[in-house]
């Protein structure tokens, strides 16, 4: 799935079965949650953070999945292109750091 076919599809599925857009601020409160959720995981799978028995069961490809459907969420209601803006992104962070990571002796 392309970005563009993903922005569609998450405007497809709000409109079948979102009833309509969640507005900006209540998105932005969901996407907070959402990465908090993937935090919660990643500190008890790859962290020091001790794990509970009910962290057995966290999907973390499926909390991912959630970050990007508020993003392209928040997206679409803002007339964002994501296709158009991760290429220009990647243009501005190649620019800025084509040998900056590279002369870093912390990441040899």
């Amino acid at each position: 799935m392309t970005i563009e076919e993903l922005q569609q599809t998450v405007d497809d599925w709000i409109r079948d079965y979102g009833v309509r857009y969640f507005n900006e601020l209540t998105n932005m409160a969901i996407l907070t949650e959402e990465v908090g959720e993937v935090a919660r995981i990643m500190a008890r799978r790859y962290g020091e953070q001790s794990a509970k028995e009910s962290d057995n069961t966290e999907n973390l490809a499926d909390e991912l999945a959630d970050v990007i459907f508020v993003l392209t969420c928040i997206a679409n209601q803002t007339g964002i292109d994501l296709t158009a803006a991760m290429e220009k992104n990647l243009i501005k962070k190649t620019l800025r750091d084509k040998d900056r990571h590279k002369k870093n002796e912390k990441l040899e």
